[in-house]
Formats: structure tokens, sequence, C-alpha cells
């Protein structure tokens, strides 16, 4: 294949044009999550470029977290772990005192229009329709987590027709088997406030004690906003653990 098939834009290096390819197709599903990549060899002879520029493009979609090497066995489409980046935070522990990951529990799922917010953080119009979640995250059947979800109804409308039972745990591969979306990223942001009356309850907190809130925009493979979260936990089970070196 001729290298003119690499973008339009030839005032970019090939190596970033070739990266950008490579990303087209992750993006679009032809290169899945935990699935290898063609070899070096492979896409040397597709794309007609020389092997430098084939490992200059592979390094920095690593660099950008999208690929994963494995010494040995080749180079994969990397699944990110969400969950393992929001429970670092937050103490998971059983009333017998073991580890614990967290259970989840659908509360909700209906179409809302979005409002200033939520438009914003999915580049939406305000007013476009969104699917709607409510989840519960539990411990031993006490709550741990309130989470609302927003998602555009454009890419995610069949998740209205699923009843609330039929969620599994964990919705990012479930958007993916039931939508054809697929988070490659997220942005988060962490912030303290008071628990309302809603959060209060839900948690069985006293009303007005510290919560904690996560904000993420949760991003595809091609930087498209696809998931706008708040996730709310009373301040009592957060913990700030780093280790500096």
């Amino acid at each position: 294949m001729s290298t003119t098939a690499l973008g339009q834009d030839e005032r970019l290096p090939l190596y970033q044009r070739l990266r950008d390819e490579m990303l087209g197709k992750i993006a679009a599903g032809e290169w899945l999550p935990g699935e290898a990549i063609p070899t070096e060899a492979e896409l040397t002879r597709h794309y007609g470029v020389a092997v430098g520029t084939v490992r200059k493009a592979v390094e920095t979609l690593v660099t950008e977290g999208l690929l994963l090497r494995a010494q040995g066995r080749g180079t994969f489409v990397r699944r990110p772990n969400f969950d393992g980046s929001l429970f670092r935070f937050f103490r998971q522990v059983s009333a017998s005192g073991q580890s614990q990951v967290p259970q989840s529990r659908i509360l909700d799922c209906r179409q809302v229009p979005a409002d200033a917010a939520v438009s914003q953080a999915l580049k939406l119009g305000e007013g476009d329709p969104c699917v709607f979640l409510q989840r519960l995250r539990l411990i031993d059947g006490r709550p741990l987590f309130h989470e609302r979800i927003w998602l555009p109804v454009s890419r995610f409308g069949a998740l209205l027709d699923i009843a609330a039972d039929d969620f599994p745990q964990l919705l990012y591969p479930f958007y993916e088997q039931h939508c054809g979306q697929r988070i490659a990223s997220a942005q988060e942001t962490l912030t303290v406030s008071a628990a309302d009356a809603e959060l209060a309850a839900v948690l069985g907190v006293a009303e007005a004690s510290p919560s904690v809130i996560i904000e993420r925009t949760a991003l595809g493979y091609d930087r498209t906003p696809l998931e706008y979260r708040l996730s709310r936990a009373a301040a009592e089970n957060f913990r700030y653990q780093v280790e500096i070196s």
C-alpha cells in the first residue's frame, strides 16, 4: 500500500500519519481491546514504510496508553482498568476485614435531556437526549458509592431496552457488547462537598456530612466523550495514599 494512504495532511511526519491510521483501526473496532495488532513486519509491508517509522508510531500509541507491549507475545490493544483507578482511594473492607470488590446495582435507567453540565462534558447540545443511569456500589449490602451516569442516546440508545436487573457488574464491557462503544481513557476530577439529603439517605450518613465527588468523563479511542459520571461517597471512607521516591 502506498504511503499516501496515511492521512491527507502530508505536513505531518510519516510516523504521525501512521499512528493516526492505526488509531483509526482501534476506534473503528478493527483492532479490538485485548487482541494483538499486526507485527512490525506485517505493518511495514502493508503500509510500505520503514520499520523505524512503524516502531515510532507504535511507541507513540504505547506512550499514550492505547497499546501494550507483552515481551515475547506481541503488542496488544490495551483495555484499561477504570474500577481499579476509582477504588484505590477508598476503603473496600467487609465486616470480616477482607478487602472486596464492590457489587453494583442499577436503580434507574431512562432517557433525559442533557443539562448544561452534561452537554458541556459530552459535547452535546443542551437538551439533547441522554441515557441516564443511577447505580449503587455496595460492600456486604452496604452502599459505598452512589453514581449518576449520562450517555448520548445516539450511541447508547440500546441500553434503554435493557431491564435494570440485567445490567452486569462492569459497565464498560457491556457498552461494547450492546452498543459497540469502547472506552479507552478517562479524565477525573475529585472534589469534597457536603452530602445533600438524597446522598445522605442513600449512604446512610448525616445530611451535610463531608462527601467526596469524583467527576469522570470517559473517552473513546478517537477522544470522543462517551460517558459523563458523578460518583459520590462518604468522606469517612476516603483515604489518600501515594508512594513518593
